[in-house]
């Protein structure tokens, strides 16, 4: 059985300042969603309010594209925030803008925030985000520097290991959480953004750079706070954390508990299943009741699959999804 379902992921928009290789199809344009269909800050307050909040959604994080990019992004924080029943309130985010808003979104009520951060050095990062022009990285470290700065804790750095693109950093990124209260989550690379780079590269399983690190420091179990799916292990002495978030190699689809919305109000229960997603947005415009909109979405929890990540015995996808990671909100 899955857990209670009490999380909500919520897409911003679906664009984004970064073009990642995991992320996004390799020289495809996507069709992006107009403007005027993005799901407005009242609908969303709405949705949360007087559905989501009656069937239990407790914790709720805020993904784009790039939310960063959203500009009310930080009045919908104060929104969500202000809710008496919101538990818990975080993002993702790339981080290169992060350094003019953390205090804001700090000072609006967001808790915690997890940052992409998947190389150390400048050539390999802006190898990985698409990025042709000025390096990126800097601003983004400085993102990340701001962020620990004004009190976010626990903060979250994200690492898409890509075999010989960046798995020779892995200790150097673990590294960072010695002397810091970072909290460093390796994720293993799956074929959702880019297939065919998937295929060229393949992925490599978290207990092979859990190994990496022990026979380097050791390592001991740990805990940080959260709804993810990490498993949390600490550096001796470590200040801060590693999370090993291990979809291809150690399924954890029947531990889910969360639901997707999209940036134009497609709720989907999993990440690579639309079955029986719902039109929310639609349904405002089109006069549904609240209590109509909650038997759909109480309906849509009754479908949300146990397993569906992967077969675990040939390794292939199961499920039906038509949009990329970017698009889905992660």
């Amino acid at each position: 059985m899955n857990p209670t379902v009490d999380y909500l992921r919520i897409s911003l928009l679906d664009r984004c300042n970064f073009r990642c290789q995991y992320c996004m199809p390799e020289g495809e344009d996507l069709n992006y969603i107009l403007k005027q269909n993005l799901l407005k800050r009242d609908e969303l307050l709405t949705l949360l309010r007087e559905v989501f909040v009656p069937l239990g959604f407790r914790r709720f994080r805020l993904t784009g594209g790039e939310p960063l990019l959203r500009p009310d992004v930080v009045d919908i924080v104060r929104d969500i925030a202000t809710l008496s029943e919101t538990q818990d309130l975080a993002m993702t985010t790339n981080g290169f803008l992060l350094s003019e808003k953390a205090e804001a979104l700090h000072d609006a009520g967001l808790q915690r925030v997890n940052i992409s951060l998947d190389s150390l050095h400048s050539e390999t990062f802006d190898k990985i985000i698409g990025n042709r022009t000025k390096s990126r990285w800097k601003q983004t470290w400085n993102g990340i520097q701001k962020a620990y700065e004004v009190g976010f804790d626990p903060l979250k750095i994200n690492v898409v290991v890509i075999p010989g693109v960046n798995d020779t950093e892995v200790l150097d990124l673990a590294a960072l959480t010695v002397e810091r209260r970072w909290h460093v989550r390796f994720i293993e690379f799956m074929p959702v953004g880019n297939a065919n780079l998937f295929t060229h590269k393949g992925w490599i399983p978290s207990e092979e750079l859990r190994q990496r690190i022990r026979q380097h420091w050791g390592l001991e179990p740990a805990s940080v706070t959260g709804a993810g799916p990490a498993d949390v292990f600490q550096i001796p002495n470590a200040k801060g954390t590693l999370g090993f978030i291990s979809q291809m190699s150690e399924c954890f689809c029947d531990r889910c508990n969360r639901m997707r919305l999209s940036a134009d109000g497609w709720l989907r229960p999993c990440l690579l299943d639309e079955t029986g997603q719902i039109d929310l947005r639609s349904a405002l415009h089109q006069g549904a009741s609240f209590p109509e909109l909650r038997q759909a979405v109480r309906h849509l929890l009754h479908l949300k699959p146990e397993i569906n990540f992967k077969d675990r015995d040939n390794g292939t996808l199961t499920g039906a999804y038509s949009r990329t990671m970017s698009q889905i909100g992660g």
